[in-house]
């Protein structure tokens, strides 16, 4: 007589679980699910044998999902005369199967463990999803299918590019399956990778300023992010003769591919987030994921690119966020090229890190500042201008006093000026 084990299971008639069987066997090692048969191997037969295979082959098909049913043969069969319902299930090829209203996660995911059909944990899931799906993160399934793409939709919907079902599979949004893969995850609003941003004061992590973490769909990473720094990318401005010349401290440009670059180069296999850390002589952009095998640095400086996630640099190509692949880092260093200072790049084995440096600082920390002094210079803070009757009321001091701690100030390059007489302002040197 059989038994029930690794293989073999009985139901006395249908019952919902029957489900679960079917997604344990067909996510472990196959097997066979008789209904009509007693737990002790007798067969007891079934009413409405036709009824019920019926309803067990439309369960497996519409409520088991990535589509198990070429996998899956139901039968009507005779055991001990009597009539009962055989369910074949084979080792699937598009592991991990799951119930649809759970989604790929332990409710939803059943393996085999002896007799029983259990939950899977989430290690033996994503097991499943790279055995299946390949190493490269953004093209295996997603363990989160209730996805949303109200940013999606936005950032096509401005440059008039569609993004219905038919461009989701062609963008790799949805997989052959008919599930969503990371892809679709990094660009929905359940993305679970963020951005950490930090602003110090001065040129050292010793006090902070401001801190902010931004999550979301990638594309409202990016807008929020790239609006976030911009407020810190202060306008100078200086004289040159009768010509007044503004200057940004970083060209817009540089970073913003700094940012896109590190949207795309990320390795979002890895947990921890991209850090973006914002000091009064330069911007740190941290991202996780080191070079590609066989690429140095000489190569990237030369614009050889790649690609860790090309599907996700395919959709920001297509939205004409990235011009062409590989040109990233050469247009940071294009933005650098008529300045002194100039960009960097720093590598570890999971990490690169970018510097992208303050094209107006002064290094006020090689002038011999008083105390009066330095309290000016501290009364900037994230201001890009001061007036001479504000630094009367924080120091204390007389109006002809000021005037010449400013003046002072002004030979030594630490400040400038804009306005004359009364509307005279003095931003940083």
């Amino acid at each position: 007589m059989r038994i029930e084990n690794k293989n073999t299971e009985f139901k006395r008639e249908y019952v919902e679980d029957i489900k679960k069987t079917v997604i344990a066997f067909a996510n472990t090692d196959g097997g066979e699910l008789l209904i009509g048969v007693d737990d002790d191997g007798t067969a007891v037969g079934l009413n409405d044998a036709q009824d019920v295979l019926l309803r067990t082959t439309n369960a497996i098909r519409d409520a088991i999902r990535p589509d198990v049913t070429l996998f899956a043969e139901c039968v009507l069969t005779d055991m001990g005369g009597k009539r009962i319902v055989s369910v074949t299930v084979q080792r699937g090829t598009a592991r991990p199967y799951y119930l649809e209203g759970e989604g790929v996660r332990p409710e939803g995911v059943f393996v085999r463990q002896g007799a029983s059909s259990v939950p899977a944990t989430e290690t033996a899931i994503l097991a499943m999803i790279k055995e299946t799906g390949g190493d490269r993160y953004e093209s295996a399934r997603s363990l989160n299918q209730q996805l949303t793409f109200g940013h999606a939709n936005t950032a096509f919907s401005q440059k008039d590019v569609a993004f219905g079902e038919p461009q989701k599979r062609t963008l790799h949004l949805i997989g052959e399956d008919g599930t969503y893969t990371n892809l679709a995850l990094l660009l929905s609003e359940q993305c679970p990778h963020i951005i950490k941003l930090a602003v110090f004061e001065g040129v050292s992590k010793t006090v902070f300023k401001d801190r902010r973490t931004f999550g979301g769909s990638l594309f409202e990473q990016l807008e929020e992010v790239y609006g976030f720094v911009d407020r810190y990318n202060s306008l100078r401005s200086e004289f040159v003769g009768l010509n007044r010349i503004d200057k940004r401290d970083y060209p817009v440009e540089a970073i913003r591919e700094a940012l896109l670059n590190a949207l795309v180069h990320r390795d979002y296999g890895l947990s921890p987030a991209t850090l973006i850390s914002i000091f009064g002589n330069r911007i740190e952009i941290v991202t996780i994921g080191g070079l590609m095998k066989g690429i140095s640095l000489n190569d990237i400086m030369l614009g050889v690119s790649a690609l860790r996630n090309p599907y996700l640099a395919d959709v920001f190509y297509r939205l004409n966020l990235i011009e062409a692949y590989g040109t990233g880092i050469p247009k940071i260093t294009e933005a650098y090229k008529n300045f002194a200072v100039q960009p960097t790049i720093e590598l570890s084995d999971n990490a690169f890190k970018i510097t992208l440096p303050n094209t107006n600082y002064r290094v006020e920390s090689t002038l011999q500042l008083d105390g009066r002094e330095e309290q000016v210079m501290k009364m900037f803070g994230s201001r890009d201008i001061i007036t001479r009757v504000e630094v009367q009321e924080v120091l204390g001091i007389s109006q002809a006093t000021a005037i010449v701690l400013l003046r002072n100030m002004m030979h030594k390059g630490l400040l400038s000026t804009e306005g004359n007489g009364k509307k005279r302002r003095y931003k940083r040197g």
